[in-house]
């Protein structure tokens, strides 16, 4: 999977640097979705990542099953109802399906791609759906600029689909000297309340390697639950095409 080894010796592998781990790449990207929702008006929404696999769906239903168990709360009347920060938004699609859904309490989408929250504010703006339009999207580097009041007191639900998979394929490196995904879980740590949860989804990194990364000694996360997929055998080993896992804030609640 690759090359290089990481600075610290008990964590993954690193990935081979790639152009979808670049800034420019994903403006690009954006900007041709942009152009096509411009075209095509609220028909095209753009990419909605993992489809293949069902992941939104699968993150959705997992969720679902949190509510009706009571460990989150969907109805917007309620005070307690559950906060969602979705990194690395993209088109903001995600926020929108729990939205569809009937989750109403507080969202945020960031990305660091200035074209990537034009288009969710843009779908945003063509869906006009009831409960849609409260939805924040903000523009946050989160490996390079601190978080805004938007981020104040941390939230329930911290969603990343492919976003750490994207941070891990860049070449760049920190002031340490470390791979930038390195610092990765350090960053998101912090936008985590107190007792709530990292809903991580990944294409490039095994459950074992994601545990690897985010369930560290001295952190402030621990590995709780995964959500189920369709698994495959090659070669004589059985594993799947996307993961996605839960990890718990240690802090209380």
């Amino acid at each position: 999977m690759a090359s290089s080894t990481t600075a610290d010796p008990d964590r993954p592998t690193h990935l081979d640097p790639s152009a979808l781990g670049t800034r420019a790449y994903w403006d690009t990207a954006y900007e041709r979705e942009i152009a096509n929702h411009a075209e095509s008006g609220a028909a095209d929404e753009g990419t909605i990542w993992f489809a293949d696999a069902g992941a939104e769906e699968r993150v959705c239903g997992f969720l679902e099953d949190w509510a009706d168990e009571g460990r989150l709360v969907k109805e917007r009347e309620e005070e307690e109802a559950t906060s969602f920060l979705d990194l690395g938004t993209g088109n903001g699609h995600l926020l929108f399906a729990l939205r569809d859904d009937g989750w109403g309490g507080r969202m945020v989408g960031v990305d660091y791609s200035t074209r990537s929250v034009e288009l969710a504010r843009r779908i945003q703006e063509a869906r006009k759906r009831e409960g849609s339009d409260d939805i924040e999207f903000e523009e946050f580097d989160i490996l390079g600029s601190a978080p805004g009041p938007w981020a104040a007191g941390g939230f329930d639900v911290v969603l990343d689909k492919g976003t750490f998979d994207a941070i891990s394929l860049s070449g760049e490196t920190d002031a340490q000297g470390r791979r930038v995904c390195e610092g990765y879980r350090e960053k998101v740590e912090p936008l985590v309340k107190p007792g709530g949860a990292l809903l991580i989804t990944s294409c490039n990194w095994t459950a074992d390697e994601l545990k690897g990364w985010f369930d560290v000694p001295g952190g402030e996360l621990a590995y709780e639950d995964a959500i189920a997929y369709p698994s495959f055998t090659f070669g004589g080993k059985t594993g799947q095409q996307v993961c996605s896992l839960v990890f718990r804030s240690k802090a209380a609640a």
